[in-house]
């Protein structure tokens, strides 16, 4: 089988398409023709040496996330059979074998089953954004453990950069889950994305006031924040609620003026999906799974997420596209979808 792989971090030029033995399966594993692998910013910091140290080592085949064909089970699986569509999380994570490969065996808790209505590229597009989303949206103390239809009813979300993957995914997931969610973009192309994702409002940044904006939506105030920019924290505390929380999904530098904080009983909370317990992550996956199986979550430009694809023999394009910040999701083909998938 063919694999992408690289033997040291670095550029995307490490990046080599080399051949494999095709990968055994164990007791409660599944393994799974790889149909569409995503890219993802942490997959372009592992391949840079730039990630999160996970214990892993070189040869690695990058890329967290992908969507595929089960292709055969191991001793013990009894819900899943060759031939289902599924999903996959985490696949790179203190493991040496992401899905930039036409095969990979992954534990029977990292494969989802995707209804055969369901487009490969949403199954590609989950993972780590929709993960990190959902952990945002329930990080709060008094805010709901699972996102499910109603259990943010009531509630004021702002998503801070609703045309990234994260907030495309936050502001599906929070609109499923009965709030109103207000977005922030920094330009007319993004407004007209986050809008058709579902943001009751959008809010250009460049352009408009934000927390005067944010005022005139919600006098009360943001109950729950999405943030992207550690920049912008004086402006969440600025409009978030007397009680409300801010999630922050990105690394970086933070001066909080500690006082505005106290006087509203703010939140803060740091998220990182990788490292989530064992219930936060399988809380994330089912409701994930159960809004997207529901046609509730959706991908495309329609769906506000563009899909950039890329074929399999342009890896190091599709992480280049990443690094430089592209509009979308970018999908690498791996394998063609009407391929008979294979027992054994």
């Amino acid at each position: 089988m063919r694999a992408a792989v690289f033997t040291e971090p670095g550029p995307a030029d490490v990046l080599r398409i080399v051949e494999r033995e095709l990968p055994l399966v164990g007791p409660g594993e599944v393994r799974v023709r790889i149909v569409l692998s995503a890219v993802n910013p942490t997959d372009t910091g592992t391949r840079s040496g730039r990630g999160l140290p996970d214990g892993a080592s070189p040869p690695r085949v990058p890329n967290q996330d992908g969507a595929g064909v089960v292709d055969a089970i191991g001793d013990g699986v009894a819900d899943l059979r060759p031939g289902d569509r599924v999903w996959i999380w985490d696949a790179g994570f203190r493991r040496a074998n992401g899905t930039a490969q036409e095969y990979v065996t992954m534990p029977r808790r990292q494969v989802v089953k995707l209804n055969d209505e369901v487009p490969f590229e949403v199954g590609a597009a989950l993972g780590i954004p929709a993960l990190t989303a959902h952990r945002c949206l329930t990080v709060a103390t008094d805010g709901p453990a699972r996102l499910a239809p109603g259990a943010l009813a009531g509630r004021t979300v702002l998503v801070a950069g609703g045309a990234g993957a994260v907030g495309n995914a936050a502001i599906q997931l929070a609109k499923w889950a009965g709030a109103t969610v207000l977005t922030t973009v920094s330009s007319e192309e993004k407004a007209d994305l986050a809008a058709v994702a579902g943001a009751d409002a959008v809010i250009n940044y460049r352009e408009e006031d934000v927390a005067a904006r944010v005022r005139e939506l919600a006098p009360g105030g943001a109950q729950l924040i999405v943030e992207v920019n550690t920049a912008n924290l004086g402006l969440d505390l600025e409009v978030v609620a007397p009680g409300g929380n801010i999630a922050i999904y990105v690394g970086g530098t933070i001066e909080v003026q500690s006082f505005d904080a106290m006087v509203k009983n703010v939140s803060l909370d740091f998220v990182l999906t990788y490292t989530t317990s064992t219930a936060e992550k399988d809380a994330a996956v089912a409701a994930v799974a159960e809004a997207v199986n529901s046609g509730a979550f959706r991908v495309g430009e329609a769906a506000g997420l563009p899909i950039v694809r890329f074929p399999f023999d342009r890896i190091a394009d599709a992480h280049r596209a990443v690094e430089n910040h592209v509009t979308g999701k970018v999908v690498i083909e791996i394998t063609h979808e009407c391929r008979t998938a294979t027992a054994g």
